[in-house]
C-alpha cells in the first residue's frame, strides 16, 4: 500500500496545503488553545514555540507497539514543546524546558529520509501537532527526494479538527492519547482546557480518515489505521472505566488500545499527594478488566515488569489468572 501523501505530493495538493498553513501562523490556532500569535513574527503561545520545527531528537525506536516497531523499528522524530502542562511528563525537558534546537524544514526532510534509510518501518511524529505546517512542508520535500514509508501522528490527542483536516490523506497512522474523561482533572493535571471535547473530536475525525484499526502488511506491520493510548495513572485519576466506553461505543469496539503501565512520579509529581507514587497492580487489573467490560477487543498491555515490552491484552490477563 502506497502511503496516501505521495498522491497529494504528485498532485501538487500538498505543497498547497503547506504553504496555506504556514500563512495561519501568523495568528496561529493550531491547538485548542487557539492562541492567535504571531508565531511568524517571533511571537509564542502556549507552546513556547518558533514557527520553525525544534527537534529534540530522533532514532529509530524499538520499543512502541509491535505493529508500529516491527522488527526493524520505528523512526521517530521528537518534536520540543507541548501544548500541555502535565505534572508528571516524564519527557518535561523535552515538553516543558524547551530541550532541542530549531533546524530548517530542509533538515527536517533529511531526517525522514535518514530514518527511512536505515530501515524504520514508518516516520513517527511525536508531539507534532504544534509544527505541522512545517511537517507538511518538510513531507513535500523529503516526498520529491524518495521518502515511501507511512507517516505516523504521534499526540496526546488535544488537537483541533481543523488542523487534522490538513493531514487528511497525508497522515497513514494516527496514535493519539485519550488522557482523561474528566474535564476538570485534565485542567489541574495536564494543563487541558477543553480536553475531554476536543480530544473526542479529535479521534473522530482521525477515525473518518483512516479507519478505525490498523491495516498491516503481509509482516503485520501498520501501514494504515489507527489506535490509542491510555496511560494509566494512580488513585483512577486517568478515568480509565469511561474512556474505555466511550472508545467502544463511539470510535468502535475493535479500536485497538495501548493499556500503558509506565507512570512514575515525575517533573512536578513528587511530593503530589496523589502523583507520588507507581500505580500499583490492582490498578492494572482494574483498567484491564475495564478494557475487557467495555467490550473492546484489540490492543496490547505494557508489561508492568519490564518497561516498553508491549504484549497482547488478552494473553497478559489469561497469564495473571494462570498464576493466581
Amino acid at each position: 500500500m502506497e502511503p496516501s501523501y505521495l498522491s497529494l505530493h504528485r498532485s501538487g495538493e500538498l505543497a498547497e496545503r503547506a504553504r496555506r498553513s504556514w500563512l495561519t501562523l501568523a495568528h496561529c490556532r493550531l491547538c485548542p488553545h487557539e492562541c492567535a500569535v504571531d508565531r511568524l513574527g517571533g511571537r509564542v503561545g502556549v507552546c513556547r514555540m518558533p514557527a520553525e520545527p525544534m527537534v529534540a531528537s530522533w532514532n529509530v525506536h524499538h520499543g512502541e507497539e509491535p505493529p508500529i516497531s516491527g522488527s526493524r523499528g520505528s523512526g521517530t522524530i521528537f518534536f520540543s514543546g507541548c501544548s500541555g502542562r502535565c505534572l508528571f511528563c516524564q519527557n518535561y525537558p523535552i515538553s516543558q524546558l524547551g530541550a532541542g534546537r530549531v533546524i530548517t524544514v530542509q533538515r527536517l526532510a533529511g531526517l525522514m529520509l535518514e530514518l527511512q534509510g536505515r530501515g524504520a518501518h514508518n516516520i513517527n511524529l511525536v508531539t507534532p501537532t504544534h509544527f505541522v505546517p512545517a511537517i507538511l512542508r518538510a513531507l513535500d520535500l523529503a516526498a520529491a527526494r524518495g521518502l515511501h514509508v507511512p507517516l505516523l501522528y504521534n499526540t496526546s490527542g488535544y488537537d483541533r479538527v481543523e488542523t487534522l483536516q490538513l493531514l487528511d490523506g497525508v497522515a497513514d497512522i494516527y496514535l493519539p492519547d485519550a488522557k482523561y474523561a474528566d474535564e476538570a482533572v485534565a485542567r489541574e493535571l495536564s494543563g487541558f482546557p477543553g480536553y475531554v471535547a476536543a480530544n473526542r473530536a479529535a479521534l473522530k475525525e482521525m477515525a473518518r480518515q483512516v479507519g478505525t484499526s490498523l491495516v498491516l502488511d503481509e509482516d503485520g506491520i501498520a501501514v494504515r489505521g489507527m489506535a490509542v493510548r491510555h496511560l494509566v495513572l494512580p488513585h483512577g485519576l486517568s478515568q480509565t472505566a469511561e474512556v474505555m466506553r466511550w472508545l467502544a461505543e463511539e470510535i468502535s469496539p475493535q479500536v485497538p488500545v495501548s493499556l500503558m503501565s509506565q507512570y512514575f512520579p515525575a517533573h512536578k509529581a513528587f511530593g503530589h499527594p496523589l502523583l507520588s507514587r507507581k500505580v500499583t497492580e490492582e490498578e492494572m487489573d482494574a483498567a484491564v478488566e475495564a478494557y475487557h467490560a467495555a467490550g473492546l477487543s484489540e490492543g496490547w498491555l505494557q508489561d508492568p515488569f519490564e518497561d516498553g515490552d508491549h504484549e497482547q491484552v488478552s494473553d497478559w490477563e489469561r497469564a495473571r489468572h494462570n498464576d493466581a
